[in-house]
C-alpha cells in the first residue's frame, strides 16, 4: 500500500505529516508505516496499491476523477476562503512598481506546471478577467522554486498557492520580506484526497477526521490543518481546464 502527503510536505512540516499519517494509520488500523515520498506522483495517483494520496484540483478534474475515489478535502487555516478552498497569491518583488497589467504585459510569468490549478489554471483565469494574459513563461517544477526566480530577478511575478506560501513565510520571513502579494485569485476546491478506484472512502474520511483532531497544536499550525470537509465531485469538474502553455 502507498500512503502520500507530498503536496504540502516542505522540509520543515515532513515531521509533522508524518506523525499526521502515524495518526491516521493508527484510526485506520492498516496502511503503510512510512509515506513514500521519492516516487513520481503520477504512478502513485494512478496506483493499484494507492490508500491515500493528496493530489491538485487540476490533475484530479482532467486526468484523476474517473481513475481514483474521492476521500475529502483537507481544509485549512487561510483568509478569505470558505473550508475546503484556497486560493493563490499573486506575488511580485517589493521594489516592482508595476501592476497586474503591467507584468503582464511586459513581466515574465513564473508557473510550476501546466497542469497546477494553483500556479496556472488559476491565475491564467483570473487574468483572463481583467482581458490579461501573461506574455512571457518560465516553467519552475514546483512552487517553491517559482518563489525563488521571482526573487532572484530570474521572472517578474507569479501565482503561488495561499498554503505554500503562508507556510514558506513561517519558515523564511526573511525571504518574504523582500516579496509583495498584490493579487489573488478567487477561491476553487482544495487539493483533494484520493484512494484507488474500488476502495471505501469512508473508513478513511473517518480516520483522517480523527487524525487531525488529534494532532498536537504545533503540528496543526505548521501544517495549518483544520479538518475535512465533503466537496462534491462536479464542484471539481466543473472549474475550467485552462489552455497548455504556448496554446489558446
Amino acid at each position: 500500500m502507498i500512503a502520500f502527503l507530498g503536496m504540502y510536505d516542505l522540509p520543515h512540516a515532513r515531521t509533522a505529516n508524518d506523525r499526521l499519517w502515524a495518526a491516521i494509520r493508527q484510526h485506520l488500523g492498516h496502511g503503510p508505516e512510512d509515506l513514500t515520498r521519492s516516487t513520481d506522483p503520477w504512478t502513485i495517483w494512478t496506483s493499484p496499491d494507492l490508500l491515500l494520496a493528496q493530489t491538485c484540483g487540476l490533475p484530479y478534474r482532467a486526468k484523476l476523477h474517473d481513475r481514483v475515489t474521492l476521500v475529502g478535502t483537507p481544509s485549512y487555516d487561510l483568509p478569505d476562503c470558505p473550508p475546503g478552498q484556497y486560493l493563490s497569491y499573486l506575488i511580485k518583488r517589493r521594489d516592482d512598481p508595476r501592476d497586474l497589467a503591467a507584468l503582464a504585459r511586459n513581466g515574465r510569468f513564473a508557473f510550476n506546471d501546466p497542469l497546477s490549478q494553483s500556479g496556472w489554471a488559476a491565475p491564467l483565469a483570473h487574468m483572463a478577467q481583467h482581458g490579461l494574459a501573461p506574455d512571457r513563461l518560465l516553467e519552475t517544477g514546483g512552487h517553491q522554486n517559482s518563489v525563488l526566480a521571482v526573487l532572484r530577478g530570474k521572472a517578474d511575478f507569479a501565482a503561488i498557492d495561499a498554503v505554500t506560501l503562508l507556510m514558506i513565510g513561517d519558515k523564511d520571513p526573511d525571504a518574504m520580506a523582500f516579496l509583495k502579494v498584490f493579487n489573488k485569485t478567487d477561491p476553487t476546491p482544495g487539493l483533494p484526497f484520493i484512494t484507488k478506484k474500488g476502495r471505501d472512502p469512508g473508513p478513511i474520511a473517518t480516520a483522517i477526521e480523527k487524525a487531525i483532531d488529534a494532532l498536537a497544536r504545533s503540528d496543526r499550525l505548521t501544517l495549518r490543518l483544520n479538518g475535512l470537509v465533503q466537496i462534491p465531485i462536479e464542484a471539481y469538474l466543473d472549474q475550467p481546464i485552462p489552455p497548455a502553455p504556448g496554446e489558446g
